[in-house]
Formats: structure tokens, C-alpha cells, sequence
């Protein structure tokens, strides 16, 4: 180990004579080319040359030292865009050696949309600048099932379309949106674009906090048609309140003091893990919680682990006006003009110490130090099953990361092969991957989309991490099935030259009957285990995950594409010339099978056109 630090520190020292004293971001290589520490620094002089003095170094800090063979450096003009640029490049190449904020969900958003006469109101997931141009986006939500009870509250209370553009386009009468008095049909005309235009305007004054305004004036509405007994117009009037009451009311934590955005953040750490907690509040309303647990050196204090957790949460999520934190953090002026600098607004980060603010704060640390306590326990359960599975299977360790594979597809189309990671930490969702069949000769065989799906993942894990060394090989791959699929995930990675990764086939029990499955593994007669064996449970459990994911996958590519009617693709055909066809015959299909001299007398359509579409449908 003192040779690897000596040549560490001489690689290290080597790049000193040519480093700035500006502010700036390393990056420390492997002998791999991996990048194992992303670091800004103030004075990336200064910075650079701690590495050279080890006896202070703290031990993780001297094994990354260790491993270093090249450094890569990208100056800044201040230590805030240094910041940005570290968190950035931290979340997009997880180096071993940072605090990694670890989830597999992102954030949901309420989108409203821009450059239609007509806008549609919408549920946005993913990052905050994708779409953002198009779209104004109010969140972040903490789950999809908040955005979704949301979006529902808002369109009883001002009846804003859902539906995307191609549906839109194509209406020729109202759909059960309407009927249910959550639309005000915008597509047949039922609605001025002056009107909905002050609807869309409603919307965002409630999810901007300005709701009072707006509850007061459907009030005035209100009483206004009860004064002209107007009654009917005054009970859908009453609705819309109740809609909009309901919204408001669904707090579970008010955030006293706080008139502002604010998001609370707080990290409870022991036993070398940590649960951070996070509270979203946005226009004064509670917009959910989520809990994190980052990945991060055991050495590390828990106010570090906030600080680095706290950069990185808001690279591609707009951060809010106020941040509350449980923990002192050395740098929290410059975490506020970063994240001042990514909001284009001031943002104030604070470290309450009383009144309501500090209260808000202390339930946060309560609920991470419960839901750590949790993972704690569900980890302990998961290493027992997987310590289990290692015995069943033979396996040379307890597997850190197990893949399960299944197909399907339905007589053979829209074929779809899917791949589910379980580990420690229970299924990880966002290591999974979906595989839409490419052979078409493959569509139908299980055995042949099966062989694409191991082709086309494991001959990626050779060209991406041919020594094994990312942690993305996994300790056993359980497939669905019997010995013909064993057989052909065997004949693959031989034919790959693959060696030394442990093979499995579930295979349902007689009648397909749960509990009485039998296992294939290469060389070893088909066994089952006791219907009472927890570790069978486990593996029911991963099979169905895998299933599960798997039809979903199908059902995902089939719905996408019903969603294109027979005419798309038409040269000539664009959304008003559909709308035309489809009001004339009524379906796509009787427009496929109409004559030339129909397609000709439909109003809006030319003689030319009305002949291409012939030629399309007829050749």
C-alpha cells in the first residue's frame, strides 16, 4: 500500500507546477481511466497540494490517493460556478469516493403548457429543464400520487384540458372529461380562448400561493347565480370552492414562519449509513416528503454529508427561496450563492436553532432518524434472504447484485425482453432496463428474444467494464423459465467467452402453481425448495418483479402505439386534414377502407391528396 500512495502523491505533485490560484474543479483518475473523486476548490493550487501530505489525511482519503494515476482540471471564474459544476459532474459520473445522492425516482412536476391557444395541464417527471421552454412547471412534488390527486383537485375547480394535442386535434365532440365536469371541452368549442386563458391564469395563481383571490371570486360567482336563481350554475360554482378547499387542505405539516418556498433538510447518521429527510413546501402548501439514503465513506461527519447532498438535490431541480438544514455547514454562504446563481433568484440557506422554524427542522430529524432505524432493519432481513440464496444456489458469496430476466409479448407482437436488479437494498429500480426486441425473426421465439436481451446486455458489460471493477456484473442472473431458456443464457455467455458468472432458471410448478417451482442450475439435477422456505418467497418475488416489469414494458409499447392512428405518417396529412378524415368516416379504419371518390368528396380535402391517401392504403 506505501508504494501505490508514493506513486499516487508523485502523480499528484506532478501537476502542481502548472495549476492556477483560481477557483476551480479536479478530478482524481484510476488506473482504469475511472474517475474516482470529483472536488472543487477555492484555490485549486492550494487544494491539490493537501493530497501531497498524507500523514493528515484522513484513511478513505489515502486509499483514493492511492489509486490516482491522472488528474483532469477545469478552472472556474468563482468558487460558486466551481460548486454548480461539482455537483453536476458528481451526479452525472458517480465517483466511488463522493457523497452520492442515491434514488431511483425523480422529481414530479405540474406543467402547464405554452404555445397552443388552448394549453393542456399536465404531469412533467424528470428534470426541470427538460421541456422547460415549452412548458411552465410548478413543483417539485414528492410523488407522482400527490401530482396526480393535484391535478385532479385543479381540474374540477377550473376545468383545464389533459389530453395531449393529437387527441385534442381530433375531437369532434366531448369526451368524459367533460361529462364529468373536469374539462371545459376547449376542443368543440364549448369554451372562448379568453376564458381559458384566465382559467390557465387561476392555475397559477394557486400554485404560486395566491389562492384567496381566487376562492373569494368563485364565491362572488357563486352568490351572484343564487341571487338570479341561477341555481344549477351555483351548485357547479360550490364544486369548484369544494375543489379548491380540498387542495388547500391537504397539509399534513404547515411550515409556520415561513411565508416563502422553503424545502427543510435534515440528515441523521450512525452505524456508517445516513437518512437524509426532505420536506417540500411550495406556495405555502405541503408538496410531500422523501427520504434519501446517500451513498458515502462511513468516516464522513453528517454535516459534510448534508452539505454535498444538499448541492447535489438541485442540479437539474430548481431549488426554493428558503432552505432549512438540521446541521451547521462549514460552507453554507457559498452553497447559498450557488444555488442563488442556479435559481437566477436569492436563495437563503438557514440552520434554525428555535421557534417554528427550528420545530419544522426537529420533526424532519425525527422522521429520518425513524425511517434510518427501518432501513436498518430491512437490511439486516435482506442480507439473510440473500445469505440464503447463496446456499440454495451455491454461490462463493452472498451475491451484492442478483438480475432477473423474463420476455413478453403477445403472439409475437411488440416483443419486449426486461431485466430487474435486486441487492442489499432490496429491487433497484434504476439500474433496471427494458429491451425492445430488434430481430424481427426473434418476435415470439422466448428462447431467441432471450438470447438478444443477454447478447445485448452482457456484450455491453465487456465493452464498458471489461475488468469487472464498476460493480455492475452481477452475482448470479436468475432467469424465467426452465432448462431450454438455462440452456440458451448458458450458450450465450460461453459464446462471449464469459466465464464465472453463476446461472439460474425458475420454473413455475405444475399447473403454474406458486410454491411449487423448480430450479435449474448447469450441471445439477432440477431441485425445489419447502413451500415454507422464506428464500423461495424471495425468489417469488424477484420472478414476479421481473414479470411484472416485463408486461409493463409490453403494455408501454403497445398503448404508445394505439395512440397513432393508420393515417399518421401520411405525407400531406397534419392535424387539421386527420381531424377532416376522421369527422368524415369516423375511424381510421373506415378511412383506410374508403374509395378514391369518397376520400375526394370530404370537404378539405384536394383531389391530390385525397389520391395519395388512396395509393397509402391500396399501394
Amino acid at each position: 500500500m506505501a508504494g501505490l500512495a508514493v506513486d499516487g502523491v508523485a502523480v499528484i505533485r506532478s501537476t502542481l507546477p502548472t495549476l492556477p490560484d483560481t477557483p476551480g474543479v479536479y478530478r482524481m483518475i484510476g488506473a482504469d481511466g475511472r474517475i474516482l473523486y470529483v472536488g472543487k476548490a477555492k484555490n485549486l493550487k492550494r487544494r491539490v497540494a493537501s493530497y501531497t501530505r498524507t500523514d493528515g489525511l484522513p484513511n478513505r482519503t489515502r486509499r483514493m490517493v492511492a489509486l490516482t494515476r491522472s488528474m483532469e482540471f477545469v478552472t472556474t471564474h468563482t468558487e460558486a460556478e466551481a460548486l454548480l459544476l461539482e455537483a453536476n459532474l458528481i451526479r452525472r459520473l458517480l465517483p466511488p469516493f463522493n457523497v452520492l445522492v442515491k434514488d431511483d425516482r425523480s422529481f414530479s412536476y405540474i406543467a402547464l403548457g405554452q404555445g397552443h391557444e388552448f394549453p393542456r395541464l399536465m404531469h412533467h417527471r424528470g428534470s426541470a429543464d427538460r421541456h422547460g421552454k415549452k412548458r411552465d412547471l410548478f413543483g417539485p412534488y414528492a410523488s407522482p400520487a400527490l401530482v396526480g390527486m393535484t391535478i385532479g383537485a385543479l381540474q374540477r375547480a377550473f376545468l383545464l384540458r389533459n389530453c395531449d394535442d393529437a387527441t385534442f386535434t381530433s375531437r369532434t365532440r366531448p369526451c368524459l372529461q367533460h361529462q364529468i365536469k373536469r374539462c371545459s371541452a376547449p376542443c368543440v368549442g364549448r369554451v372562448t380562448a379568453e376564458d381559458y386563458a384566465a382559467q390557465m391564469q387561476g392555475v397559477r395563481d394557486v400554485l404560486s400561493g395566491r389562492s384567496a383571490a381566487i376562492q373569494a371570486e368563485f364565491a362572488r360567482h357563486m352568490m351572484d347565480c343564487s341571487d338570479r336563481l341561477a341555481y344549477e350554475d351555483a351548485a357547479r360554482w360550490r364544486d369548484r370552492i369544494r375543489a379548491l378547499t380540498a387542495l388547500q387542505s391537504r397539509q399534513d405539516i404547515n411550515l409556520e414562519g415561513v411565508l416563502e418556498d422553503a424545502d427543510v433538510l435534515a440528515v441523521h447518521a450512525e452505524g456508517g449509513t445516513a437518512c437524509v429527510q426532505a420536506f417540500f413546501f411550495r406556495g405555502g402548501r405541503n408538496q410531500g416528503t422523501r427520504v434519501f439514503f446517500p451513498r458515502h465513506d462511513g468516516e464522513e461527519e453528517p454535516a459534510a454529508i448534508l452539505a454535498a447532498f444538499a448541492a447535489q438535490l438541485y442540479e437539474g431541480t430548481p431549488p426554493p427561496r428558503h432552505l432549512l438544514l438540521s446541521h451547521a455547514i462549514a460552507e453554507r454562504a457559498l452553497l447559498a450563492e450557488a444555488l442563488t446563481i442556479a435559481a437566477g433568484r436569492r436563495v437563503e440557506v438557514e440552520v434554525p436553532q428555535r421557534g417554528p422554524k427550528r420545530r419544522v427542522v426537529e420533526h424532519a430529524l425525527t422522521n429520518a432518524r425513524e425511517a434510518h432505524g427501518r432501513r436498518m432493519a430491512e437490511r439486516s432481513a435482506q442480507g439473510k434472504l440473500l445469505a440464503g440464496v447463496a446456499r440454495v444456489f451455491g454461490l462463493p458469496k452472498t451475491p451484492a447484485r442478483i438480475e432477473i430476466y423474463d420476455n413478453s409479448h403477445i403472439q409475437g407482437a411488440f416483443p419486449v425482453g426486461a431485466m430487474v436488479v435486486a441487492g442489499p437494498e432490496g429491487i433497484q429500480r434504476n439500474a433496471g432496463r427494458r429491451f425492445h426486441i430488434k430481430d424481427p425473426d426473434a418476435a415470439g421465439d422466448d428462447y431467441a428474444m432471450l438470447r438478444e436481451v443477454l447478447t445485448r446486455r452482457f456484450g455491453r458489460a465487456l465493452r464498458e467494464d471489461p475488468q469487472r471493477s464498476g460493480g455492475q456484473w452481477p452475482d448470479l442472473v436468475l432467469i424465467d423459465g426452465g432448462l431450454g431458456q438455462l440452456n440458451t443464457a448458458r450458450a450465450v455467455l460461453d459464446g462471449l467467452g464469459i466465464t464465472g458468472v453463476p446461472l439460474a432458471a425458475i420454473a413455475k410448478g405444475p399447473d403454474r402453481d406458486a410454491g411449487r417451482e423448480r430450479f435449474f442450475l448447469p450441471d445439477r439435477e432440477p431441485f425445489r425448495l419447502e413451500p415454507n422456505d422464506p428464500v423461495l418467497y424471495f425468489l417469488q418475488r424477484l420472478r414476479d418483479e421481473a414479470h411484472r416489469t416485463a408486461i409493463d414494458a409490453h403494455r408501454t409499447r403497445r398503448l404508445k402505439a394505439m395512440d397513432h392512428t393508420r393515417i399518421d405518417g401520411i405525407p400531406g396529412v397534419g392535424p387539421s386534414r386527420k381531424k377532416a378524415l376522421l369527422h368524415h368516416f369516423g375511424s381510421s379504419t373506415a378511412v383506410a377502407s374508403a374509395g378514391l371518390k369518397d376520400l375526394e368528396a370530404t370537404p378539405g380535402i384536394s383531389a391530390a391528396l385525397a389520391r395519395r391517401v388512396f395509393e397509402h392504403f391500396h399501394g
